[in-house]
């Protein structure tokens, strides 16, 4: 959290959110016509880009982590048919599905249904932030 940062916790989508998911579509769409597995690839990485960034907030180092893993996989698919690609989803869905509970149980939580699932976030925000100011000067 930088100094200065606005309290805006929920479903958020961008400028540029919009700009990567048009594209992303249209790539996928082009791709899939060269080989389903290219626009399949494309597609499923900008719907995870939307949902980790947009719906459920995840953190950075989690989104990393499924990234690595997905990319592993696809890898060992493409390169040498091992894992099969419904392998290679049913991994990375299941990645997918563990990383937003554990990002849900965070305290910092401020995904949809925040207000909800974490109540104690605005809390958690104004001590942290706080902190941070005081940090700063």
């Amino acid at each position: 959290m930088m100094p200065g940062a606005v309290f805006q916790p929920g479903f958020r989508i961008s400028v540029v959110d919009r700009l990567v998911i048009v594209v992303g579509a249209a790539a996928a769409i082009a791709l899939w016509s060269i080989a389903w597995w290219l626009g399949f690839i494309v597609a499923y990485v900008v719907m995870h880009f939307f949902l980790f960034c947009n719906i459920f907030r995840v953190a950075r180092a989690p989104e990393l982590v499924w990234s690595g893993l997905f990319i592993g996989l696809t890898y060992g698919t493409l390169t040498f048919g091992v894992p099969s690609w419904a392998i290679t989803i049913g991994v990375s869905l299941a990645a997918t599905a563990l990383i937003v509970a554990l990002e849900m149980r965070k305290p910092s939580y401020h995904g949809v249904l925040w207000q909800r699932i974490n109540p104690g976030l605005p809390q958690w925000w104004a001590k942290r932030s706080a902190a941070k100011t005081e940090a700063h000067e």
